[in-house]
């Protein structure tokens, strides 16, 4: 997807800004946004749509900060959400309640009254308890909610076990031979409105493949449950496109809606889309400082501020992410690193086996990072979060402060101490 990083005077740009200027200004470990590439990666998906009647839905959980949705919002995006939290997140930002789908296996009643009381666009439902809970929820609230059922196609993503969702072993969705039965039953419940289906096979597909099988396999089930008298007005494909983080070949999305789009020809469903990594992985850089240079001999280590805890990604998933130094204009050595983090973890690394000509105190940039990585971040190790940036052409915003202290200990109480012996 599109990226604006581009390099000047041997130094790394992100749209018109030097990235160390960012990092000297805000300090380090800081995450940078592009809200160009934000712009132009969910337009991507606008234009590839056409005519089609749709509804794109940015997946929350990729990128949850304010600012980040803010730019999506204004430019008329629906929001996945899978929490309270991003819901209450999504309209701080200004998104329309009428364009949210409320996903996620274990939504509580609290959760649903308050999707409920704003008005969202249905609930993305994924078991039978679900959605007996929301019934009753429902009737509660004196309202109706409008429903899409989540099935799980068996259809096998081929991407890492950790983010596959759409195989009958994983936790997700209902059977979808099961699903016939489960929505005629729901069509008796006096506080359900059924407006779709939807399902979610994984994260990071770079193949159109499966795609395609998992959309075939909902248009029987569509076809079936009209033969029955249930006509649906949606027909949720989920996210899942995958990005370019090193040698994947990766189909753009035009590549995906030319074969897709033909499907839903002279049909009246409306194409709902979840896209999340694919808008916001390549607009986004982790920018960490050098602290030290270390050799065991046999192994190079350039240990920097940045840990797992700001970036899980690697140790969790051993995903491999570009690492580049902000100026390249360097007489140091080359030498192998492993480019790794203060955590006390053998799994702290961020990168391993990079060619990187640099030294202790030089900044260097991961690439990639704009999708699960803030969001995953952490205090482990009582380590304060990363600060976050958002670079609109020349003009660099700070989004969110870095973390004090009195951040990481905010709520904490000491016990009272007790005057009497022990």
């Amino acid at each position: 997807m599109y990226n604006t990083v581009s390099t000047q005077n041997h130094r790394l740009y992100l749209e018109d800004v030097a990235l160390e200027q960012v990092a000297t200004q805000f300090g380090t470990p800081c995450y940078v946004y592009s809200k160009a590439a934000l712009v132009k990666n969910y337009q991507a998906y606008q234009a590839a749509l056409g005519d089609q009647k749709h509804l794109i839905c940015y997946a929350v959980k990729a990128n949850s900060n304010i600012a980040v949705l803010q730019t999506l919002a204004a430019l008329g995006a629906g929001f996945d959400i899978v929490s309270a939290g991003e819901l209450e997140r999504v309209l701080m930002a200004g998104g329309d309640p009428a364009k949210i789908v409320f996903s996620g296996v274990a939504k509580t009643a609290g959760e649903m009254r308050r999707a409920l009381e704003v008005g969202i666009h249905c609930f993305n439902v994924e078991s039978e308890a679900e959605l007996d809970l929301l019934n009753r929820t429902a009737a509660e609230a004196g309202c109706v909610a409008s429903v899409s059922m989540r099935v799980n196609p068996d259809v096998d993503a081929k991407t890492h076990p950790y983010i596959s969702t759409g195989l009958k072993e994983n936790k997700f969705g209902v059977d979808i031979n099961l699903a016939p039965a489960i929505y005629e039953r729901a069509a008796k419940m006096t506080n359900i409105s059924l407006v779709g289906v939807d399902c979610h096979i994984g994260s990071q597909i770079t193949e159109i493949t499966p795609f395609i099988d998992a959309m075939d396999r909902l248009l029987l089930l569509v076809d079936q449950l009209k033969d029955h008298g249930i006509q649906l007005q949606h027909i949720d494909i989920g996210g899942g496109l995958g990005v370019h983080y090193q040698n994947e070949d990766v189909p753009s999305v035009d590549d995906y809606m030319a074969q897709l789009l033909p499907r839903l020809e002279g049909r009246q469903e409306m194409l709902v889309m979840e896209p999340g990594r694919s808008i916001t992985a390549n607009a986004g850089l982790l920018l960490t400082q050098v602290q030290f240079i270390k050799s065991n001999g046999d192994k190079n280590f350039a240990i920097v501020d940045a840990a797992m805890n700001d970036m899980l990604r690697p140790a969790l998933y051993q995903a491999w992410m570009d690492i580049q130094p902000l100026n390249t204009d360097s007489s140091s050595a080359e030498r192998q690193y492993d480019v790794v983090g203060p955590v006390c973890e053998t799994g702290d690394f961020l990168g391993k086996d990079r060619n990187l000509t640099i030294a202790a105190g030089d900044y260097l940039a991961l690439f990639s990072a704009g999708a699960y990585g803030f969001v995953m971040s952490s205090n482990y190790n009582s380590r304060g979060r990363a600060a976050e940036v958002m670079i609109d052409g020349a003009e660099t915003h700070k989004i969110r402060a870095r973390e004090t202290f009195d951040d990481l200990v905010r709520g904490e109480q000491l016990l009272p101490v007790s005057t009497e012996g022990h």
